[in-house]
């Protein structure tokens, strides 16, 4: 799995036109899984590690201005957006290869799963876009700060 994290002022996701989701300051988090992702990664410890991270890493300012809270602290929004495209292979040619890329019947249920996980840690505060959509994504990035989380750090 790999989250790429970007705090932001506010986000959306809109399909069509048409509002999906939305959120002020917080996180957009873009939700990616690889191939070797399966649907007992749920129960890892991978899984919670990297959650677990992604809602308290320290990159919120306090009243001095540091960056030292973090989504829990604030109680700000995570806008969660599915994304193939973070497992693409760039190395050769010009055109992506996606076969690190995990296969859509699977990352959907994994993307759903971590979706609740993720709003029973962050209730009434995480909005998602809409797994296989074609998506219009749109962010003021605040910072900027934008940051990579990969399972493959937490193993």
């Amino acid at each position: 799995m790999k989250l790429l994290l970007q705090r932001v002022k506010n986000g959306a996701v809109h399909i069509a036109g048409q509002p999906v989701a939305s959120i002020d300051a917080g996180l957009v988090v873009l939700v990616g899984f690889g191939k070797n992702d399966t649907e007992e990664m749920p129960s890892s410890a991978v899984w919670d590690a990297l959650l677990q991270k992604m809602i308290g890493l320290r990159i919120f300012s306090d009243e001095q201005g540091k960056m030292n809270l973090s989504l829990k602290d604030t109680g700000n929004s995570l806008l969660l957006v599915p994304q193939f495209t973070l497992y693409a292979d760039c190395r050769r040619g010009r055109r992506p290869s996606f076969t690190s890329a995990c296969p859509p019947a699977i990352a959907s249920k994994l993307f759903d799963t971590f979706v609740e996980h993720c709003k029973a840690e962050l209730p009434d505060l995480v909005q998602c876009g809409v797994f296989g959509a074609d998506m219009d994504v749109s962010l003021t990035n605040w910072g900027p700060v934008t940051m990579m989380l990969a399972s493959e750090d937490f193993i």
